[in-house]
């Protein structure tokens, strides 16, 4: 009978601590702890509009995660302005916030600068590069440029008449390729007519409706269309011809020294806990090993490129002085 009390004791105590892991903190648990739960709660900013390639990778991974039970619930959402640094003003302003993210990649780096945002990528919190991709130069089906060499000459012609779009403003992977495709082939890169759209939703109807006359971004903001036939590619920047459109030539086969590539990967706020940056780590890690992701680079026409924490962050700081660089060589910064 003496023992009554301390028995009760324990026991309270034990309820207690079940009852605080079935709570609150059970949902931020699962794929990143070990209770084999689906993570909820979980946010995505995609910092440009819908329908570019941003967009679309965070609604990818989204997907992946849900269908493979890794998280549930995974909120994406679109804070689009100044070529993704108001959403990248968002992140920082979001400090401590680990169920948040936001969607990123080369475009918010150079944008970062050519914006003069008061909010610097160095203050995010590195989470996992994902996917790199080679661009492409495309032009509506109507256009009389049918090959690379067709447009080259007319635009060296007259550099400022030929005007080129790009998903993403000045800085960004849509606006250091054609600036770099100049250079290669002998346009001096202050002389490119540069029409920055927000993202692939907004450039698309622009090279539809014949505003521009040719497209420089990524092979996957372009399959649609090219599968409809609405768009031809007249080069594409990887080393060797991709699959999904293996009639187009590399830039480097039609006589032009350029390899470039774009990236993308997940950021969030300063200042959140160890155990949230490595909980989106392993959700990541975890999606990443999915057959359905696999599927999805495929289909997309996205390389493999996942690196995360240290490894993404020292990759990060890199190109961030690398996009910093190129910006000032161009009088841009």
């Amino acid at each position: 009978m003496k023992r009554t009390p301390r028995v009760l004791a324990a026991f309270a105590a034990m309820t207690l601590l079940a009852t605080t892991a079935c709570g609150a903190t059970a949902d931020r648990d699962g794929a990143g702890g070990t209770s084999g739960k689906p993570v909820s709660g979980l946010r995505i900013l995609v910092p440009n509009s819908p329908g570019g390639g941003y967009d679309t990778t965070a609604r990818t991974l989204a997907k992946v995660m849900e269908d493979s039970r890794i998280a549930v619930g995974v909120e994406v959402f679109n804070l689009s302005g100044a070529g993704g640094v108001v959403g990248l003003q968002r992140i920082v302003n979001e400090k401590g916030n680990g169920d948040l993210v936001m969607q990123m990649g080369l475009g918010v780096v150079g944008s970062s600068y050519t914006q003069k945002s008061p909010a610097k990528l160095t203050e995010t919190t590195p989470i996992a590069k994902l996917i790199e991709e080679s661009g492409a130069i495309v032009v509506p089906k109507n256009s009389p440029y049918r090959t690379i060499d067709d447009l080259v000459a007319a635009w060296k012609a007259n550099p400022k008449k030929i005007a080129v779009g790009g998903g993403s403003s000045p800085g960004g992977p849509d606006h250091l390729l054609p600036m770099q495709l100049a250079k290669a082939v002998g346009i001096d890169p202050r002389q490119v007519n540069y029409v920055s759209y927000d993202g692939g939703g907004e450039l698309l109807p622009a090279l539809l409706g014949s505003k521009i006359a040719f497209g420089a971004s990524g092979v996957g903001e372009f399959l649609d269309q090219i599968e409809a036939g609405q768009v031809r590619v007249l080069a594409v920047t990887s080393e060797s011809r991709l699959d999904m459109v293996k009639d187009a030539p590399t830039l480097k086969e039609s006589g032009i020294d350029l390899v470039f590539t774009n990236w993308r990967g997940i950021v969030a706020p300063p200042g959140i806990s160890d155990a949230d940056k490595q909980r989106w780590i392993d959700v990541l890690t975890r999606m990443h090993g999915t057959d359905a992701w696999k599927a999805e680079l495929a289909k997309h026409g996205w390389t493999d490129a996942f690196a995360t924490g240290t490894e993404f962050a020292t990759f990060l700081t890199e190109q961030d002085k690398a996009v910093a660089d190129i910006l000032t060589s161009l009088g841009l910064t």
